[in-house]
């Protein structure tokens, strides 16, 4: 059920729901102190660790089912 639903997803569908997603986030760090707190003081390095792992998890997946 939950892969036909994918399925008829649209590119822009993606995109929007990612934008929700940043923007969510972008909330909670606005109005959470403490959170935005930890977010500040982290190395901005590990943000961008965790995004190209998560990209290439995504990218393996996609070019391995070709």
């Amino acid at each position: 059920m939950f892969e036909k639903q994918m399925k008829k997803m649209k590119m822009s569908d993606w995109a929007l729901a990612k934008l929700g997603i940043v923007a969510f986030v972008l909330f909670v760090i606005g109005i959470w102190p403490a959170f935005r707190n930890w977010v500040i003081n982290l190395n901005p390095w590990i943000f961008f660790v965790i995004s190209i792992v998560s990209i290439g998890i995504v990218q393996a997946r996609i070019w391995k089912k070709k």
